[in-house]
């Protein structure tokens, strides 16, 4: 009853997604790795951009991980564009078994079990964030462990019917009726069956997630015919932009450059456990210098490159601090 309620709902209901129905498990895979850190409607443009540059597994493996970068540019969260070319590199075929596609790089279990599923019909339950909401709800749990939730969907994904289509279900039930704020369980299909029904605010429990702050400096350098940029570690691997450090190693950084920022402002860039307070700086530097268009940059780059618009529009140097020689080389930090 619950199983043939659902989906007669999906099937009437079900939003004309661009991978609904796919059978191809390379075109799942990166809309399922997209959908992971995107909302769906900004996922769409990214997901027909991606696959018109690297429609297969083997293009995408034999593309220079810069050009990827640069394809992905704006949809954010670059780890995941760096794990499918990991995964392109290393991989001729996808495997056909959750089991196997579980331990490739960057696919966790949901993602393991949404390809495995969809992609080759294995009987095994996709538990993203909408399916959690959506059991914790049927069941009335407060705050299941992801082993019990597995466990729970696994019990409900019916015999004789595509488990690819049953996860896309209850994705699609959690995402478009049974929201994280006034859910709309009057037109939800499992109301009759839901154990949580009339007290959806309290399932499951809101997890509170502690963001910290960190204040960085930007130091923007126009050279004679661009921007400098440097390839860029730590929580960008792979992108490029202009040189970031804590705000407090602004003057000494300075310093060893030999050049004499001004401040052009400030932004602020929101990850998902933190929150990036930047303080944007400028300065002449004596170098050739690149157009940022050229490079794969992260959305904070971004950010801080439209801070800068006007001091890198600026044509006269007259009111800008006149840059101390140095050289052509490329700065260092200290």
């Amino acid at each position: 009853m619950l199983a043939e309620a659902l989906l007669l709902w999906y099937r009437a209901h079900a939003r004309p997604l661009p991978w609904r129905g796919e059978k191809d498990p390379y075109r799942i895979l990166v809309s399922e790795v997209l959908l992971q850190q995107t909302r769906t409607a900004q996922a769409i443009p990214y997901y027909h951009r991606f696959l018109e540059r690297f429609p297969t597994l083997k293009a995408l493996g034999e593309a220079p991980l810069e050009e990827v970068l640069r394809v992905w540019q704006g949809a954010g969260y670059y780890r995941r564009a760096l794990y499918l070319h990991r995964l392109a590199r290393q991989q001729g075929d996808l495997p056909r078994t959750y089991a196997a596609l579980v331990r490739l790089p960057g696919l966790g279990p949901y993602t393991a079990a949404a390809v495995a599923s969809m992609a080759f019909g294995e009987r095994v339950a996709a538990v993203d964030g909408n399916v959690r909401r959506v059991l914790a709800r049927l069941f009335a749990r407060e705050d299941p462990p992801p082993k019990e939730l597995r466990l729970l969907a696994q019990g409900l994904l019916p015999q004789g019917v595509d488990p690819g289509e049953w996860n896309q279900a209850l994705m699609e039930l959690g995402a478009t009726v049974c929201l994280p704020k006034a859910p709309l369980c009057p037109s939800c299909p499992l109301a009759p069956f839901c154990q949580g029904q009339g007290e959806a605010a309290r399932y499951p429990r809101p997890r509170r997630r502690r963001v910290l702050e960190e204040r960085l400096a930007a130091l923007v350098l126009r050279g004679r015919k661009g921007v400098y940029l440097e390839r860029l570690e730590g929580r960008f691997p792979g992108l490029y932009g202009v040189p970031l450090f804590p705000e407090g190693e602004l003057e000494a950084r300075a310093k060893a450059l030999g050049v004499e920022p001004r401040p052009l402002g400030q932004v602020i860039h929101a990850l998902t456990h933190r929150r990036l307070r930047v303080a944007v700086y400028g300065a002449l530097w004596d170098g050739e210098g690149e157009e940022p268009g050229q490079k794969p940059l992260p959305k904070l780059m971004e950010k801080v490159l439209r801070q800068a618009q006007a001091f890198l529009a600026h044509e006269g140097v007259g009111a800008l601090p006149d840059a101390k020689p140095h050289g052509v080389k490329p700065p260092k930090a200290p």
